[in-house]
């Protein structure tokens, strides 16, 4: 890695605000309202023009700065700058490094930490993915996953385990989105292809009782649940007297 110089610093690209912030050479940090935090580098090509015949002057994104380093944007940059002075675009002769499934899902799991009350239910958004999605795309680059790939992750699952693969659905949909948001993506999600063309088969959700207690046991487990103080006994006993209602009601007890 050559070593550069600039105007920013670590502790800037973390606490600036909304702008667009010069780091010298044609370098920047774009900061959006929505927070979200970019890298761009401005160049001239060359011997090129635009179309009112003046020198082609342009931005290209660097990538996302919370996953691309401060030094790792001047890298870059000074990558693109050499090219556009060789009259090489950059546009279509440097080749992009687009993060994989897996490394961008994890970068979604840490960002959205925070906003998790149950944090048993943020380690539950990652492990699904990481059980039933990174096997099979995690290492792929995330502009390479599409319905094919998608398929499957949910085929296998669908059927036999069809809230969970729901979830995952749900889950590779907003990696996808924060990909796209950071430039790592084009196109329609996947996910919402395969929902809208019903590409997936239609599942039957199964009714599932619970074994009844046997009228004799009742009794017994009432005087059981008087001898209780947390409130969930109360609401048994509730629900008990309540049953016993209605079971007199319906000319099943005298």
């Amino acid at each position: 890695m050559v070593l550069h110089s600039g105007k920013l610093t670590k502790n800037l690209v973390r606490t600036l605000g909304s702008g667009r912030h010069g780091d010298g050479n044609g370098r920047y940090l774009v900061l959006d309202p929505s927070d979200a935090r970019r890298w761009i580098v401005r160049v001239t090509v060359k011997r090129q023009r635009n179309r009112e015949g003046k020198p082609l002057r342009t931005d290209f994104g660097l990538g996302g700065a919370d996953i691309v380093t401060l030094n790792q944007a001047r890298d870059r940059a000074l990558e693109y700058r050499r090219m556009a002075k060789q009259g090489l675009n950059p546009r279509y002769n440097v080749r992009q490094e687009v993060p994989c499934f897996e490394e961008i899902a994890q970068q979604v799991h840490i960002e959205r930490l925070p906003t998790w009350k149950n944090p048993k239910h943020g380690q539950q958004w990652i492990n699904t993915l990481a059980e039933y999605a990174f096997p099979k795309i995690g290492r792929l680059p995330v502009s390479e996953v599409g319905q094919p790939e998608v398929l499957q992750v949910l085929l296998p699952i669908w059927t036999e385990k069809h809230e969970t693969a729901k979830r995952v659905a749900q889950r590779i949909k907003a990696v996808l989105d924060v990909a796209k948001s950071k430039g790592f993506y084009t196109g329609e999600n996947p996910v919402s292809t395969i929902r809208d063309a019903k590409v997936l088969p239609r599942v039957k959700q199964k009714v599932q009782h619970h074994k009844a207690m046997r009228w004799q046991d009742v009794p017994a487990f009432y005087a059981d649940l008087a001898t209780r103080d947390a409130t969930a006994a109360k609401a048994l006993m509730f629900t008990c007297l309540i049953t016993l209602e209605e079971a007199r009601a319906a000319g099943f007890l005298r």
